[in-house]
C-alpha cells in the first residue's frame, strides 16, 4: 500500500505542475486563441455561467474557483466562499513558505524544487555547501543555531529568544510560563463563613432528565417475577390474613446478623480452646460408682468453691425429661467468656520432625566386625541343665559345670570332650571358673556347700605348670594360720568355724582334686582376683547374713568375712581389675566398696527388682547389670549412680551378662532361648559417652521348663563366645 500512496501523491504534484503551466501559457495568449486542453474548442464558446475546469479530476480535488470574464473579455477566477465548518480548522495552520503539506521531502529528491509556496510558485532546493563551509559554521555558531534542518524548506532551523529562554528553563528544571505561581497562597475554601453563592455552577448533567436505566431493569424484574407467579400482587386482606399479620406482629422475630457480611479472620486471630467433652459424671443417669454418698456430699457442700474438684454434684435422673435446669448455666458461661476475653492465647507451632531424625546415628554393624554370628560346634554331654562355664586363661579349653554334678572339659575348637570328674550324685555344680595367670592350670568348682581345686589330667598342660599348680594348692596347708586356736561362744563351748580346707580322699585326689573349701551354706558365685590369689564367694541362702560373703586367701587357706551386718539379699560380687575396689550387688543396690580404706565408696541404683549378674569392663569404668525384670543396664560410674543406658531388648528374664576382656563386645543370655551381642565403645575421654550398638541375634538352645540360656563367655582373645542352656548343651558362636 505504501508505495501505491508514493505514486498518488506523485501523480498529484505532477498534475500541479502542469496546472501551473497551463495559467502561464493562458495569461500569454490571447483569449480568443485559447483552447481547452481537454475538448480543443474555442473558449469564446464557453458560457460564463459554465465553470470551467482545467483538470478534471474526482469530487474531491475539484477547485473552489469557476472562470468568468471580466470588461475586457479577458478570463477571470471568482473564487467561492470557504465553509469554516469544513474548509477550515479551529486552531491556526504553523506559517510555512512551503504548502506541500505532510509529505516527505524525499518524494522531491528527483526533482530540482522542494514544494510550492502559496502562490503556487516552485520553491527552489537550498544550495548545499561544502565540507569546509560546514565546518566553519560549527566553529562560529550563530544566534539561534540548532544543527537541524527544517523538514519542510531544508533550510537550517533557528530557533527565537523566546523558544530558548523555554529549553533553558526545562534544563534547570523551572516552570517555563511567565508569571506562573507553583506555590500559590492557599484559600480555604470550606470555612466556618457561610457562603451565599454556590461553589459550583456546573449545569445539570442529562441523567437528571432522562428515565433511568437502572430502574427500568429493576421494573422489568419485578414484572417478570409476577408474570412467572413468584411475586403476589396485592389483593385485598381477608380475616384470616389479618389475624395471621396480628400474631406475627405479636411474636416478631428479627435477625441481627441476617444482612452482616461474613469477614475473614485476622491473621494474628487464635480459635478459642474448645471445651473438654462431658464425662461419665456429667451424665442424667451415671453409673452408681460415680453417685456421692451423704458423707462425700457433706463434705462437698462443706469445702469452699475454690477447693472443690468439681462445680456440681452427680445426680441419677430415670429420664431425660425429668432433668430440670441446670442453676449454674449462665455463671458458667459468663466466666467462660470472661477467660475467652482475658486470657491470652498463644498460638504453638508444630513441629513437624521426623521421628527417624531423633535417633542417634549409629554405624552399620557389619562396620564393626568382627563378632559372632555362626554357630562353631555343639558340645553335648551333660544329663540335665548345663549352669557354668569358663574359658582357661590361654583360651584353648573350655570347662562347664551342670546338674548331673560333673565337671567337664572340652576342646574349643572341635567340640570335643577331654577330661571329666563327677563331684556329687545329688548335688549340681552351680559355678566353675579358672584360676587367672598362664603359669597355673588350676580350676575351681562349686558344687553344694563345697569348693574344690583341682588341676586336670590328661596332658592337658605342661608338666612344669602342673607341678606349679599343685605347689600352689598346698602351700597352705603349712601355714601357721591352721594352728590358730578356735574361737570360743560366752558359755566356754567352740564356736564352729564357718570355712574348712581339707584334702579330699585319696580317689578324688587321683581324679587331680587336690583341695576343698568346705562353708556353711551353698555359694552361687565364685571370682577370682586378677592375681590369683584371692577369690570371693557368695551365698544369697545363708542363715547367717554376715556369712554369706566370704573373701578367701588361696596360698593361706584363710576365709574372711568382712560384713557384719548387709542390707539386702546378696547376689553376686567381683573385684576391680585394676584398683583395691569390690563390688557388691543385692537384689535392687550395687555397693562399691574401698578395701584398702575399708569403707563404702559409691552405692549404684540400678533400677532393676531383682539384680541376677554382673560383669565389670576391663578399664574398670563401666558395669554391665542384668536382671531377672528383662532389662539390661549400662553404668557409667564416672557419671553417677543412675544408669546410663537401659536395653530392653528380651522378652524373658536376662540370666548372665559378660563383657569381652580385650574387644569392645558384650553379650548377655536370656530365658527366651536367645544371646544378644551388642558393640560396646568405650573411650578415654570423659567427654564422650560410651557407644553401645546391637548387633546380632544368636538363636540356637531349646527353652526347657521356662529356662533358656543359663550363662556365656567370651573368648580371651578372638571374638568368640560359648553360651550354656538348659537343654544340656553348650554352643561355640564364631
Amino acid at each position: 500500500m505504501a508505495p501505491q500512496r508514493a505514486g498518488q501523491k506523485r501523480k498529484v504534484v505532477e498534475l500541479r505542475d502542469l496546472k501551473t503551466s497551463t495559467n502561464t501559457k493562458r495569461a500569454s495568449t490571447p483569449p480568443e486563441k485559447l483552447v481547452g486542453s481537454d475538448t480543443g474548442r474555442d473558449i469564446s464558446a464557453i458560457s460564463p455561467e459554465t465553470p470551467v475546469h482545467p483538470l478534471q479530476e474526482d469530487d474531491e480535488d475539484k477547485p473552489n474557483y469557476r472562470i468568468d470574464t471580466d470588461a475586457n473579455g479577458n478570463p477571470r477566477y471568482v473564487y467561492g466562499e470557504i465553509d469554516p465548518a469544513y474548509d477550515s480548522d479551529d486552531s491556526e495552520a504553523p506559517a510555512t513558505t512551503n504548502t506541500i503539506g505532510n509529505i516527505p521531502l524525499s518524494y522531491y529528491d528527483a526533482y530540482p524544487h522542494i514544494g510550492y509556496d502559496i502562490n503556487g510558485k516552485r520553491i527552489a532546493r537550498p544550495a548545499k555547501g561544502e565540507a569546509l563551509d560546514s565546518l566553519l559554521d560549527s566553529i562560529d555558531l550563530p544566534e539561534g543555531w540548532t544543527g537541524l534542518t527544517d523538514p519542510t524548506t531544508g533550510k537550517p532551523m533557528q530557533l527565537t529568544k523566546d523558544q530558548l529562554e523555554t529549553l533553558k528553563k526545562l534544563t534547570r528544571n523551572e516552570t517555563p510560563g511567565d508569571g506562573y505561581d507553583p506555590y500559590p497562597e492557599m484559600v480555604y475554601y470550606f470555612t466556618g463563613k457561610e457562603e451565599v453563592m454556590p461553589l459550583s455552577a456546573a449545569p445539570e448533567p442529562k441523567r437528571r432528565f432522562v428515565p433511568s436505566s437502572h430502574e427500568h431493569r429493576r421494573v422489568m424484574k419485578m414484572v417478570k417475577a409476577i408474570k412467572e407467579g413468584r411475586i403476589q400482587p396485592f389483593r385485598e386482606q381477608t380475616e384470616e390474613d389479618r389475624e395471621r399479620q396480628e400474631q406475627e406482629e405479636e411474636f416478631a422475630s428479627y435477625d441481627v446478623w441476617a444482612n452482616e457480611e461474613p469477614q475473614p479472620d485476622h491473621v494474628m486471630n487464635v480459635p478459642a480452646p474448645k471445651l473438654p467433652p462431658p464425662g461419665y459424671e456429667e451424665s442424667y443417669h451415671p453409673p452408681a460408682e460415680y453417685l456421692p454418698d451423704n458423707a462425700e456430699k457433706a463434705a462437698w457442700e462443706q469445702q469452699d468453691e475454690e477447693d472443690r474438684d468439681r462445680d456440681f454434684l452427680p445426680r441419677d435422673h430415670a429420664a431425660l425429661r425429668r432433668v430440670p435446669g441446670y442453676e449454674r448455666f449462665v455463671k458458667e458461661k459468663f466466666e467462660r467468656c470472661l477467660d475467652l476475653y482475658l486470657a491470652p492465647r498463644v498460638r504453638r507451632s508444630k513441629l513437624n520432625i521426623d521421628p527417624e531424625s531423633l535417633l542417634p546415628k549409629l554405624p552399620d554393624p557389619q562396620e564393626l566386625k568382627p563378632f559372632p554370628t555362626t554357630c562353631a560346634a555343639v558340645c553335648r554331654g551333660h544329663e540335665g541343665r548345663v549352669r557354668s562355664l569358663a574359658f582357661d586363661p590361654e583360651g584353648r579349653y573350655i570347662a562347664s559345670g551342670g546338674d548331673d554334678g560333673s565337671v567337664r572339659i572340652w576342646e574349643i575348637t572341635t567340640g570335643k570332650q577331654l577330661w571329666r570328674v563327677k563331684l556329687s550324685a545329688s548335688e549340681a555344680v552351680n559355678v566353675v571358673t579358672w584360676r587367672p595367670g598362664k603359669d597355673t592350670f588350676i580350676l575351681a568348682a562349686a558344687c553344694g556347700e563345697e569348693v574344690y581345686f583341682m588341676v586336670p589330667q590328661g596332658d592337658l598342660c605342661d608338666p612344669e605348670i602342673e607341678t606349679a599348680s599343685r605347689a600352689i594348692l598346698d602351700a597352705g596347708f603349712g601355714h601357721a594360720t591352721q594352728q590358730q586356736p578356735t574361737t570360743k561362744t560366752a558359755s566356754g563351748a567352740e564356736k564352729p568355724r564357718s570355712a574348712s580346707w581339707t584334702r579330699p580322699n585319696p580317689t578324688m585326689q587321683d581324679k587331680g582334686i587336690l583341695l576343698t573349701l568346705t562353708l556353711r551354706s551353698t555359694p552361687k558365685t565364685l571370682t577370682f582376683h586378677r592375681r590369683g590369689d584371692y577369690f570371693t564367694t557368695v551365698s544369697p541362702t545363708s542363715p547367717t547374713p554376715s556369712t554369706s560373703i566370704a573373701i578367701h586367701t588361696l596360698s593361706k587357706h584363710l576365709t574372711q568375712h568382712p560384713f557384719k551386718r548387709l542390707k539386702g539379699l546378696p547376689q553376686t560380687s567381683c573385684f576391680h581389675p585394676s584398683k583395691p575396689l569390690f563390688f557388691l550387688s543385692t537384689r535392687q543396690r550395687i555397693r562399691i566398696y574401698d578395701l584398702q580404706n575399708q569403707k563404702l565408696e559409691k552405692e549404684l541404683q540400678p533400677g532393676s527388682r531383682w539384680i541376677s549378674s554382673i560383669s565389670l569392663h576391663p578399664q574398670g569404668n563401666n558395669l554391665l547389670v542384668a536382671g531377672y525384670d528383662k532389662k539390661l543396664l549400662w553404668h557409667d560410674l564416672d557419671l553417677g549412680t543412675t544408669p546410663y543406658k537401659t536395653l530392653r531388648y528380651h522378652s524373658k528374664a536376662i540370666r548372665s551378662v559378660a563383657f569381652h576382656p580385650k574387644l569392645p563386645l558384650f553379650a548377655d543370655a536370656s530365658d527366651d532361648g536367645s544371646l544378644q551381642v551388642f558393640h560396646g565403645k568405650v573411650v578415654g575421654d570423659s567427654l564422650e559417652n560410651a557407644t553401645v550398638v546391637p548387633l546380632k541375634v544368636l538363636r540356637g538352645h531349646r527353652v526347657v521348663k521356662e529356662l533358656g540360656v543359663l550363662d556365656v563367655v567370651w573368648h580371651p582373645r578372638e571374638a568368640w563366645c560359648v553360651s550354656a542352656g538348659a537343654d544340656g548343651s553348650l554352643r561355640v558362636w564364631t
